[in-house]
């Protein structure tokens, strides 16, 4: 629990930031439809709706993560016939092949980073519904972390990219990307629109006003 005496936030403060260009204004809480000087983007001292965007954002790529994961992201053909592989087995073809480094890069990047972004997320979320005000500063630098390490999810659908590209060898090889490197994308981007949906100025709002912080937003 943090000394809530010796923390102001930038809306206690009269201070709002362009969501665009990051520029900070003086305005007060009660005014309306002001806009950016620098940019002329539209300001806001909490991002309209961003609970219940970030919500249905993560709804959707829990999902899609069962697909993501159970149906093929690479389908291989060639003169022997035809193998489809998923993550998980890609990941253990890869370790009992004797390549256990990229084994180990392919099961953190493709699935324990994108489980770990959703299930952080849902407790940011849950926080700031039930106005926690636990480690505000350890829950905003959880969400900095979500934002700078959820793109490195996508290797899964680089590599089947790549390889499609690489690897075309007309009627003696083939290989393409599978419905599950479909979802697996899909699972990626609406975690990475997710988190720029989510506002992190909402976790101090409970900290900001303890007594009567209430969801205005959604």
């Amino acid at each position: 629990m943090i000394d809530m005496a010796n923390e102001m936030t930038g809306s206690s403060a009269g201070l709002m930031g362009c969501h665009a260009c990051g520029l900070t204004h003086h305005a007060s809480p009660e005014t309306h439809h002001l806009t950016c000087t620098r940019c002329g983007s539209s300001l806001h001292f909490r991002k309209p709706n961003s609970l219940s965007r970030t919500w249905a954002l993560l709804i959707a790529a829990y999902v899609l993560i069962v697909p993501a994961n159970l149906l093929p992201v690479m389908e291989t053909g060639s003169l022997f016939g035809s193998e489809e592989d998923t993550i998980f087995s890609g990941v253990i073809y890869l370790w009992t092949s004797g390549s256990q480094p990229l084994a180990i890069i392919l099961f953190f990047a493709s699935i324990v980073i994108p489980v770990a972004k959703l299930l952080s997320l849902t407790y940011l979320l849950i926080s700031v519904q039930r106005r926690s005000t636990w480690e505000p500063k350890e829950r905003t630098r959880l969400y900095r972390i979500l934002e700078a390490v959820g793109r490195w999810s996508m290797i899964d659908v680089y590599v089947a990219a790549m390889l499609t590209a690489l690897v075309q060898f007309g009627s003696l090889m083939s290989i393409r990307a599978g419905s599950g490197a479909i979802a697996f994308g899909a699972v990626v981007v609406l975690t990475i629109f997710a988190a720029e949906s989510f506002d992190p100025r909402l976790i101090w709002d409970a900290v900001d006003h303890p007594e009567k912080v209430k969801e205005k937003h959604d």
